[in-house]
């Protein structure tokens, strides 16, 4: 359930401005009293949207920005506030190159998809009336800007409406194996050596519509299984709500048979494996992985420490950058990732991997997946 349609419209201004402004405000005082999202209507009126919303607003109720038109920076700060940002037809529009830009910078964790039906009909149908039918064509426009399938944006903006509105049953069921974009990734295990102050997993248990909350380990003939014919995807990765090379077997066991049926591995990891096992399974992988994905996480060891939370304390900074060393003498592809989290230097991080001779991939504080 919901509150709404409310807000503000300055481009028809069929009521003065401040008869607006003092309805929208009782509106959302209602709303706040029946502890209801609030579905918030803003035409050429950001300013005052966004201060009465401040004024008045709980941002632990939430709500949406509906048929959104404004730009990325505004769009995050309400999305700060607790708000969703939905996307009608005109994103599908030759002319929305603005919108479509913001739609690629906004987190589609923070994104909805509407029709505003009978008005707005995607460009593909324009001039119909819209339908609800034809928000597809929007989810496809939303698809090809962030670089995802249609699948992950249904998946992802239908568990945003449920989850934001109340709707339907969540999964409580922990995925093992679970599709984003082209990849596989493979969730074995919810145990690991780090305490990451920026992990999505202290904060809900889905990434991309996915529960990754397992409520046991699976063996490695589960992970198989779930696997199924990996030729389907251009990767099957190793990455989860945990550390997967506290599982060494299993992942050796998988990667030796998703490596027999001709799929592709990646394992994307903390770089704790050698502190792990204490001794050196960099070896053990060759073979059997085609790519690594090392989290280098920060610039220098203190902040790394302050970062990561390691439960091997000093000098895990230093067996890191180690383990990514001896990485590349066993996998054709090694790279280390960054998250933008406060404190940390890109260009002193990009530096440290240049000095390894791996790839850099830099990602968005708060983004997942």
């Amino acid at each position: 359930m919901a509150y709404g349609e409310v807000g503000l419209d300055y481009f028809y201004e069929h009521s003065i401005r401040t008869v607006q402004q003092r309805k929208f405000r009782d509106m959302l005082r209602e709303a706040r009293e029946l502890k209801l999202p609030v579905i918030v209507h803003d035409r050429d009126a950001h300013e005052d949207t966004e201060r009465i919303i401040a004024e008045e607003w709980s941002p632990e109720l939430g709500g949406v920005l509906h048929c959104y038109s404004g730009d990325a920076t505004f769009a995050q700060r309400m999305i700060d506030r607790g708000f969703h940002i939905s996307i009608a037809g005109p994103v599908t529009f030759p002319k929305a190159g603005a919108l479509r830009e913001m739609v690629k910078q906004v987190p589609i964790e923070h994104m909805l998809i509407e029709t505003d039906a009978p008005y707005l009909a995607p460009q593909p149908v324009r001039g119909k009336r819209n339908e609800p039918a034809f928000v597809r064509h929007t989810a496809e426009m939303i698809a090809e800007v962030k670089g995802l399938s249609f699948e992950d944006v249904a998946r992802i903006t239908g568990y945003n409406a449920m989850q934001l509105f109340g709707l339907g049953e969540l999964s409580k069921q922990g995925m093992i194996a679970y599709p984003i974009r082209s990849s596989l990734y493979l969730n074995i295990t919810n145990r690991c050596t780090a305490a990451c102050t920026f992990c999505i997993r202290y904060h809900t248990d889905f990434v991309k519509g996915h529960n990754l909350r397992l409520n046991e380990e699976p063996s490695a003939a589960q992970v198989i299984a779930a696997v199924g014919d990996p030729a389907r995807y251009d990767e099957v990765v190793f990455c989860g709500y945990g550390e997967p090379l506290l599982r060494l077997d299993v992942v050796k066991a998988v990667a030796t048979e998703v490596k027999r049926r001709g799929g592709k591995i990646r394992i994307d990891t903390n770089g704790h494996g050698n502190l792990i096992h204490q001794r050196n399974i960099l070896p053990e992988l060759a073979g059997l992985v085609d790519a690594m994905s090392v989290s280098l996480n920060a610039q220098n060891a203190e902040l790394y420490e302050k970062l990561t939370q390691s439960k091997f304390g000093a000098g895990t900074y230093v067996a890191v950058k180690e383990f990514i060393s001896e990485a590349k003498k066993y996998i054709p592809d090694v790279a280390v990732t960054v998250v933008t989290a406060p404190g940390v230097d890109v260009q002193a991080c990009r530096k440290t991997a240049d000095e390894l001779g791996v790839r850099l991939r830099v990602r968005e504080y708060n983004v997942v997946g």
